[in-house]
């Protein structure tokens, strides 16, 4: 059973088409990267994985027992969130607070799933640190924490590499394979490095205000838009 099923979906703003005809699934251990241009539809497709935008038609719908609270999401930072003054343990622990529902305080459990957090990221060690104090690879390494923390069947990932240096992106990336491979996370990873993308992930969905392609990589490859986007022919390519 799919995590996330899209049946001809479309999504709109004021009645205007912004993104149409979503037809894919996400399944368990998947690693899908959502690639396209400016504009494409990305981060409007991301809004209606994580419910806080509805479908205009079709259905998009969660099974498998996924719920919000099983979901991470990793978002893109902003020059505030980077300046933000608290510990590293305590950004990490804010990632269970979708679980707390009724109770007031952290107990035993979240602390354990923090700590775990931090041994998977290879972090530990800057848990009293202040986050602000951090590298910029290193909050990302912290954010992915917090996410696991949110949500330890599926991870949303937005951008997640932006502004870092090539070492960090691909260490990071490295962290992103080991934890879909090693620990069955599914991954949903929107991208604008396609040739990044086609080396990491499994699965490609590109968007250009609808579904131009969802598929394994190597299908993608094939294709003259896969060749064109990942650098392997642009003669005489007519994408849209």
């Amino acid at each position: 059973m799919s995590l996330i099923t899209c049946q001809d979906v479309t999504f709109a703003y004021e009645g205007r088409p912004v993104i149409t005809g979503l037809n894919f699934s996400v399944a368990k251990g998947d690693y899908i990267c959502v690639v396209g241009e400016n504009g494409s539809g990305k981060s409007t497709l991301i809004k209606g994985i994580l419910q806080l935008k509805k479908p205009s038609s079709g259905k998009l719908f969660f099974g498998d027992g996924l719920t919000l609270n099983s979901i991470g999401y990793l978002p893109q930072q902003n020059s505030v969130q980077k300046d933000f003054p608290a510990s590293v343990w305590e950004v990490v622990l804010s990632g269970c607070l979708n679980t707390l529902r009724n109770k007031w305080f952290y107990g035993k459990q979240e602390a354990e799933r923090a700590k775990e957090a931090l041994q998977i990221l290879h972090i530990t060690k800057l848990k009293n640190a202040c986050y602000r104090d951090l590298s910029g690879g290193q909050q990302q390494r912290v954010l992915l924490a917090r996410a696991l923390c949110a949500g330890p069947r599926l991870l949303v990932l937005d951008e997640p590499v932006t502004g870092l240096d090539p070492i960090v992106t691909m260490e990071f990336y490295h962290l992103i394979r080991e934890l879909n491979k090693t620990r069955d996370i599914s991954i949903i990873m929107v991208t604008h490095e396609i040739k990044e993308a086609v080396s990491q992930a499994d699965k490609i969905l590109h968007l250009h205000n609808k579904q131009l392609y969802f598929g394994p990589v190597a299908g993608y490859l094939a294709t003259p838009l896969g060749k064109f986007f990942s650098g392997g022919g642009r003669d005489g390519c007519k994408l849209y």
